[in-house]
């Protein structure tokens, strides 16, 4: 029997790995990182290649690394210091090629590919073992179950993108995040469905290959991060969010007014707005209404009433709820965890351990965008990688003990 499985295998899974290994007892054969991905960190991979994105937004301190300086001291030892790029007014950023390959540097160094079970895990399930206690049952895609005592899930935003009702059915429109985007595959004219920074940070780059619009439901708006750093500080996110009871309306109201949605950094914008000076980029402002194909190319009608058509068309709208993903409540049901406004896990903010509806902890515990409710609004970025195993680790080092005895 496993101490403690983890469910997701990129920035949040990886790094919690480490933190559990150095501050808990667990040795490395009681420990698993089960993701279905060749390697850890490929659906990051592959989203930052898709967006064709160049740095990072989160600073030189923030990466999959358990010491703060770690990234630094890499690019300073490879002379590659001139990738920690300058912030107006915030610490400097890593390249996203530096991010990456002290990623794999942390990697390699912790052995942690040797942790790896390449799986989907399809359903969670407890196992009573009388007196003694009950683990853990999770149901992979390759028929193997893995017991463990504890279960972190770590699954990100679970692979649901958010994709308008007026996109469906019609060819030539994709998701920046579909697995069968390829922005390497140059069309004439591309219009692209977003006003974040993945919309403007692949409109930028597609520019220069060739014709962009930009197509922006709203005025564009900057902000250098995801939200106040203040939220980096567990005080800060006790006195603003848990003084709310778990799982509240109220809490999900408090995360929205202090996420920096759909926002672009400044230094972007200014690329973004330099680009539109030239002919091959130009920024529109409209909602569609409706989307269909025409003699090879795609045409949207804009509520307004004018239309834009071009070769394809690139959704870059962002993600569905990871509250309301079918698996996270799968896990709720089969668990018998409790949830609170709109599929919100409610959570032990001490720990990130899922309540059971019986107001107990449970040994599921929580981390990344599913963990916002207790972590905050930077709980899906990398510092709240860090944030929340901070609590995790203690939680799981407090509650294992020697291994149980099946009666």
């Amino acid at each position: 029997m496993l101490e403690c499985a983890i469910v997701g295998g990129g920035i949040h899974g990886t790094y919690l790995a480490q933190r559990l290994l150095e501050e808990t007892a667990i040795e490395r054969s009681a420990l698993r990182i089960v993701d279905p991905h060749a390697q850890l960190l490929e659906s990051f991979r592959r989203k930052a290649r898709a967006c064709e994105m160049s740095s990072l937004r989160s600073t030189f301190v923030h990466h999959v690394g358990t010491e703060p300086f770690g990234l630094e001291d890499f690019a300073e030892a490879r002379n590659r210091e001139d990738e920690l790029l300058p912030t107006r007014a915030y610490p400097r950023r890593p390249s996203l090629s530096l991010f990456l390959d002290y990623a794999d540097h942390v990697i390699e160094r912790r052995g942690l590919e040797s942790l790896h079970r390449q799986a989907a895990v399809e359903s969670i399930g407890r196992e009573t073992h009388g007196r003694s206690g009950e683990s853990l049952v999770l149901e992979t895609d390759d028929g193997d179950a893995l017991e463990s005592r504890a279960v972190v899930l770590a699954i990100g935003h679970g692979g649901r993108y958010r994709r308008p009702a007026w996109a469906d059915g019609v060819e030539g429109i994709d998701h920046v995040w579909d697995e069968a985007f390829d922005p390497a595959a140059t069309a004439d004219e591309t219009i692209v469905v977003g006003g974040g920074i993945t919309a403007a940070q692949l409109a930028t780059d597609l520019c220069e290959r060739e014709t962009v619009t930009l197509l922006s439901r709203e005025e564009l708006t900057t902000a250098t991060v995801e939200a106040d750093p203040r939220w980096i500080n567990w005080n800060h996110v006790e006195r603003q969010l848990h003084r709310h009871p778990p799982g509240s309306r109220r809490r999900l109201e408090v995360l929205q007014a202090a996420q920096n949605r759909g926002t672009i950094p400044p230094r972007l914008l200014e690329t973004l707005e330099s680009a539109a000076n030239g002919d091959a980029l130009s920024i529109r402002r409209g909602e569609v209404r409706s989307a269909r194909g025409v003699d090879g190319r795609v045409r949207l009608l804009l509520e307004t009433g004018g239309c834009l058509s071009a070769d394809r068309v690139v959704l870059a709208t962002g993600f569905e709820p990871v509250f309301e993903h079918p698996f996270v409540g799968h896990v709720a049901d089969s668990c018998g965890l409790e949830r609170g406004y709109r599929g919100m896990p409610v959570l032990e903010d001490e720990t990130l351990a899922w309540r059971r509806t019986g107001g107990e902890a449970s040994p599921v515990h929580v981390t990344g965008a599913l963990a916002a409710g207790t972590a905050g609004p930077l709980a899906g970025t990398v510092i709240g990688a860090r944030r929340a195993a901070d609590r995790i680790c203690h939680s799981i080092a407090v509650d294992t003990g020697p291994p149980m005895a099946a009666d």
